[in-house]
């Protein structure tokens, strides 16, 4: 067994950490056509990972566009933009050192913390403790397992009740990269149960509805990040035919499927899947919600970055049937967020306040009759991107409770 062991560590050692030394983050700031297909042509002839929007059929006339280039093009990127007139900026200067400056440049607790990015080997220890600390109020169940295997476990939160309570159903981590949304889950779930009984509020919640949580969607591509690539986005399953790995969940959902700002290309970063459905983490998510349609009256999902709080839609320009209240909702939320730090998020539909794309968690849900439907991109705007600081964890997850808090209200008292 001890051999065993020390093959496992000598293996994992041995494991590809992907390095990042010399890249730079570039904000560019298109406000010409020529300057869209300036940046259109630089991702056809040189691998970018397009950091936001989220791919480059994605880049539009004055939308900010944020772009990782890797050290071997800084010279051509340079020359490139110096020759155009579009103005543009460095956001990270050397992306390993912010990789590193991520942790705040302490090794991390083996145990889980609430304001360190845990590792999935932390979370499901986690998972196993909080869900057996209170069984009044917390319970579990494994909704299916990932591709490569791992089970995708659900919290459902609330008083436990003889009878069939409304609910509201929140995922955190569906691209791989964005910590800081695993860490709100984790953070949400722990706030719900010790202010249970103190929050007026929490305690209303929790008495008359359950919360399911669903702490990391993309199991597998959070894996991935902390032993591997820092920056993978997609899901990490394979088909045969292709060299390519994963689809991008959140392009998987049958909305729009696969019509607009999503990619038919198993390499793209918005791989949009082979079918809807393909990846077996949405199809259980789907498969969950589908079950508990009669009784789910709000949809929330966690994404980093840009500081948004949006509602459908995103795979059409046209306006959900309750766009007026959804808008009054997340406009209240929105500033319930800002009273505690200033931190200001803009509101509205995706497609009309980002840009269009098709195949959201978002959108499938509200389709299928969630009426209360919410993305949020968390911090920051692009300072740090996807890295944002751990220090930066607990500010973000107390402002962003205060709004997911305020939903929830209107969802309880709007019952439908």
């Amino acid at each position: 067994m001890r051999v065993l062991l020390l093959l496992g560590l000598v293996a994992f050692g041995l494991a590809d950490l992907t390095r990042f030394e010399g890249e730079k983050v570039f904000r560019l700031k298109p406000v010409l056509d020529k300057h869209v297909t300036l940046i259109k042509e630089l991702a056809k002839s040189i691998e970018v990972d397009f950091w936001s929007p989220e791919s480059a059929e994605l880049v539009n006339i004055d939308i900010d566009v944020d772009i990782r280039v890797p050290a071997m093009y800084l010279d051509m990127v340079y020359t490139t933009l110096q020759q155009s007139d579009m103005e543009h900026e460095v956001l990270i200067e050397d992306l390993q050192s912010a990789v590193d400056g991520q942790m705040n440049n302490k090794p991390s607790p083996r145990a889980h913390s609430y304001t360190k990015y845990n590792n999935w080997d932390n979370i499901q220890s986690w998972i196993a403790s909080i869900s057996s600390s209170n069984s009044n109020l917390i319970s579990k169940q494994v909704i299916g397992n990932t591709y490569e295997g791992r089970p995708m476990t659900v919290l459902k939160l609330g008083k436990t009740s003889s009878s069939t309570k409304p609910a509201i159903f929140m995922d955190c981590g569906i691209h791989a990269r964005e910590w800081i949304s695993t860490a709100f889950c984790q953070w949400f779930v722990k706030e719900a149960l010790s202010t249970y009984g103190s929050d007026s509020q929490m305690t209303s919640l929790l008495d008359q509805m359950d919360v399911f949580v669903l702490p990391v969607f993309n199991i597998d591509g959070y894996d991935f990040t902390h032993k591997s690539n820092r920056m993978w986005r997609k899901t990490r399953s394979k088909r045969s035919g292709s060299s390519c790995y994963g689809a991008d969940p959140n392009r998987n959902f049958n909305a729009g499927w696969c019509t607009v700002g999503a990619s038919s290309n198993p390499c793209s970063d918005t791989f949009c899947g082979h079918q809807p459905e393909s990846e077996i983490e949405v199809k259980n998510v789907a498969d969950f919600i589908r079950r508990n349609k009669s009784i789910l009256k709000a949809y929330i999902t966690i994404h980093s970055y840009s500081q948004l709080l949006l509602f459908p839609y995103s795979y059409s320009f046209s306006l959900a049937a309750d766009h007026s209240e959804l808008l009054k909702v997340a406009d209240g939320a929105s500033a319930a967020l800002r009273s505690l730090y200033g931190t200001r998020y803009t509101s509205g539909p995706g497609a009309a306040t980002i840009y269009p794309a098709a195949g959201g968690s978002d959108d499938w849900a509200y389709d299928l009759g969630v009426k209360y439907s919410y993305t949020f991109e968390l911090r920051d705007t692009g300072r740090y991107g996807f890295l944002l600081p751990e220090s930066q964890i607990e500010p973000t997850c107390e402002e962003t409770m205060l709004a997911v808090k305020y939903i929830a209200a209107h969802v309880q008292q709007n019952l439908y």
